[in-house]
Order: C-alpha cells, then structure tokens, then sequence
C-alpha cells in the first residue's frame, strides 16, 4: 500500500575494506571496495522511479560515492549533520576489541570515549527530521550505518539508543513514512538488499 505522503528512502553507503572488517569507521574517510562500488551501481534499479524533491548525503568519500555510482551525483546535497558516529578513541577499531579493554561495552548505551553518545547523534538526526518534514515530497539520504539506525529510532519518536535494534546492510534501503497522517510516522521497509 502506497501513501499519500511524502516517503524517505534511506540508503546505506556500499562496502568499504572496514566495514568487511567490522572496524568503526566515523570520520576516517576511507573509499569503497570494489564489491562496493558495483553494489552502489545497483541501487537505483533497486528504487522505484521516484521525482525527489532532494537527495541528501553524508559528507563522507563513502556516501558521496554511493549516491554518485547510484546516479544522483549531480543532485546530491551533503549534510554536514548526516555523518556517521563520531567513535572517538573508538575508531578505526573494531567491537571484539573493546570489548576485550571494556566488557560489556555498548555503543547505543555507552558511546565512545572523546567521541559521541547516543543522544548527540540523536540530535542530529532530529535536525535532519525537522528539516526533511519541511519538504513537501520524497527525500532519498545516503549515510552510514549507526547514525542511519539512530535515525530509524527517532523518526519513531524513540529514544536514539534504541537504534540498537536496527540493523543495516551495506548498500540496504530502508523507506520511512507515514500511516494515517503526519503525525503516524512508521517504517516502511527496512533493510532491504
């Protein structure tokens, strides 16, 4: 069932060598693998023939590229608030490694050490949400994994640390949207390869 208002497409940007690796990657701008940038070829035949009013991206070498190798290069406007998680002292390295100097570590719960918390990216989700709903029409993003996730969680109006319970694929799209009316935000679809 298709809605009368506006949907947002959410994409993942394609594989780099560490996200293959598990390792963080907020700020470090490393480029796409192969394999992910013949994945980021695809993903507009994987999008339904859309009019978007906007086309957003990270400022990431990552996400720029997707949305480029996708075919929106020419259109894309990057913002500075769709970045990824800014991991601190974190990045670069990968889950099983801190867990191995900090058990128990949770980054939705614990953020990261001269980096972000949850609420942070939370809030930058929340202001790419008010400027997005200002848009009378469907906005297609590329960005990374956690902050997409944290944005997942708050176009809910869920706490930013429940991003934890979205998980996202390399080069998915995820559609955001609404049930009723402007005030039922849901997912659409999530993750879909």
């Amino acid at each position: 069932m298709s809605s009368a208002y506006p949907e947002i497409y959410l994409v993942r940007h394609g594989q780099t060598e560490w996200s293959l690796s598990g390792r963080h990657t907020g700020r470090t701008d490393i480029p796409l693998t192969p394999a992910g940038e013949e994945a980021a070829r695809k993903v507009a035949d994987r999008l339904p023939v859309i009019d978007f009013a906007a086309v957003w991206s990270s400022p990431s070498q990552r996400a720029k590229n997707t949305c480029g190798l996708a075919g929106f290069g020419d259109v894309r406007i990057v913002k500075d608030d769709l970045a990824e998680w800014n991991y601190g002292a974190y990045e670069g390295v990968t889950t099983k490694e801190i867990l191995a100097q900090r058990p128990g570590w949770q980054l939705f719960r614990d953020g990261c050490p001269n980096g972000e918390t949850a609420a942070d990216v939370g809030a930058r989700a929340d202001r790419i949400i008010a400027e997005l709903r200002e848009v009378n029409g469907p906005i297609l993003i590329f960005s990374s994994s956690h902050f997409l996730r944290v944005f997942g969680a708050r176009w809910l109006g869920l706490p930013p640390e429940d991003g934890t319970r979205f998980i996202l694929d390399t080069t998915s799209i995820s559609v955001l949207g609404y049930e009723h009316d402007l005030t039922e935000p849901v997912i659409r679809r999530w993750n879909q390869n």
